[in-house]
């Protein structure tokens, strides 16, 4: 069994390798250069890049990359994308699938999230691999997690939440003067981002996101993910918060990649809970 991915999960491509699995980086754009997720250029790089002044942008894994895996082999392919609706690699994917014949082994998973999430059902589609699993188990444990997933974003620099047409202009011009902290989170069915909350503080905003977690159920049988865009420092402490809210609850941590930091902007922090 071939297991796909692409760096929206949050994979270097050689610690795909070394899980066994194929990782397709998505394609970013800053300053008339184009790049591959941690091929071309790494999350650090790219930070510097628009701390200079560049305005990024991205899109899709290439189809020629996606094509070459689909054509490579005849057994079975899991191929985890980002969630639908949050990008176009979903539709993208099942549009290569139909342009070929025979593709009743490929199977393309709308993980219906990104970044941390993404990360543990990649892990956890090659840890049931390994075990021995069929393909048709495997998908059934992945949906398993799949539905209980959550996302939160705290941006800080309301300009990329402007140019992602997720606040309007003048929202975002007194959203920066009066100093909000903005809570965004999936629609219910996990298809666009939404407003989740307006707070004073990253303080009161993550209050604001473990209430939400709790009342979810979030415990022990959970994986709790926060990954951010070049503030480590924050990222742990939010990680030392959450252990201390949901005691043995794991908790992961994450820089995010190029093309996720191109919708969040630097300084965003995302937390994430989905079910083992």
């Amino acid at each position: 069994m071939k297991i796909m991915a692409d760096s929206s999960a949050l994979y270097t491509l050689e610690e795909g390798k070394q899980l066994g699995v194929s990782i397709i980086p998505v394609c970013v754009a800053i300053n008339d250069e184009n790049y591959k997720d941690y091929l071309d250029i790494t999350p650090e790089h790219f930070l510097d890049l628009i701390a200079q002044g560049g305005v990024p942008t991205s899109s899709q894994p290439a189809i020629g990359d996606v094509l070459e895996l689909f054509e490579d082999t005849s057994e079975d392919i899991l191929y985890l994308t980002v969630g639908d609706g949050l990008s176009g690699t979903y539709q993208n994917a099942v549009g290569i699938k139909n342009t070929l014949e025979n593709n009743d082994h490929i199977h393309i998973v709308n993980c219906k999230s990104l970044a941390g999430v993404n990360h543990y059902l990649v892990g956890k589609a090659a840890l049931l691999r390994d075990k021995g699993m069929r393909v048709q188990e495997i998908l059934q444990e992945l949906h398993h997690s799949i539905e209980s997933s959550v996302s939160f974003v705290i941006p800080a620099d309301f300009d990329f939440l402007k140019r992602s047409g997720r606040l309007t202009p003048v929202a975002a011009k007194i959203g920066s003067l009066i100093k909000i902290v903005p809570v965004m989170t999936q629609t219910e069915d996990k298809m666009r981002i939404t407003p989740f909350a307006i707070k004073r503080s990253t303080k009161t905003a993550l209050d604001a996101i473990f209430s939400h977690l709790k009342k979810l159920g979030v415990n022990e049988n959970f994986v709790v993910s926060i990954s951010h865009a070049g503030v480590a420092e924050q990222a742990r402490k939010v990680c030392e918060q959450v252990r201390n809210e949901f005691p043995g609850t794991l908790v992961e941590m994450f820089h995010l990649s190029a093309s996720l930091i191109t919708h969040g902007g630097p300084g965003s922090i995302v937390v994430q809970a989905v079910r083992k």
